[in-house]
């Protein structure tokens, strides 16, 4: 699944304006222009690994009662900001379903670990050579 292409359900969904904060002279004080969107993650029947991977990503936007808060102020309007809140909703539901890659563990050589040792013989003498001199 790629980037931001989930569809979230309507029914998961509640939305709540809220008097935004920030620039907008006086139509800041009059029109509750941001909005704080809740997702009902249960509602949306994840598996088991993915409903992990998303309770990770969420972090401090997980309630105890199984919901993604997202909070969007960054526009003007009440429609920018919807419409930021569920871009945002929909990408990390996105980024959960992507399973990181396995780390495959590998070895170095014998001429690697060779390489290495006559590396740091090398940086040894550079740096008994630094000693304190004497006229003897």
């Amino acid at each position: 699944m790629d980037a931001g292409a989930f569809e979230l359900p309507e029914s998961a969904i509640e939305e709540r304006f809220l008097a935004a904060t920030g620039p907008g002279g006086q139509n800041v004080n009059k029109v509750a222009s941001a909005v704080q969107m809740r997702l009902d993650v249960f509602a949306l029947r994840l598996a088991p690994q993915v409903y992990a991977r998303l309770k990770e990503l969420a972090g401090s936007r997980w309630t105890i009662e199984g919901e993604i808060v997202i909070t969007a102020r960054s526009f003007r309007t009440q429609e920018a900001n919807r419409a930021d809140a569920r871009q945002r909703l929909s990408d990390l539901i996105a980024k959960a379903h992507v399973a990181p890659v396995r780390r495959v563990k590998t070895r170095p050589s014998r001429a690697a670990k060779e390489k290495r040792r006559v590396g740091k013989s090398v940086r040894s003498d550079v740096k008994r050579g630094r000693g304190k001199v004497s006229f003897d």
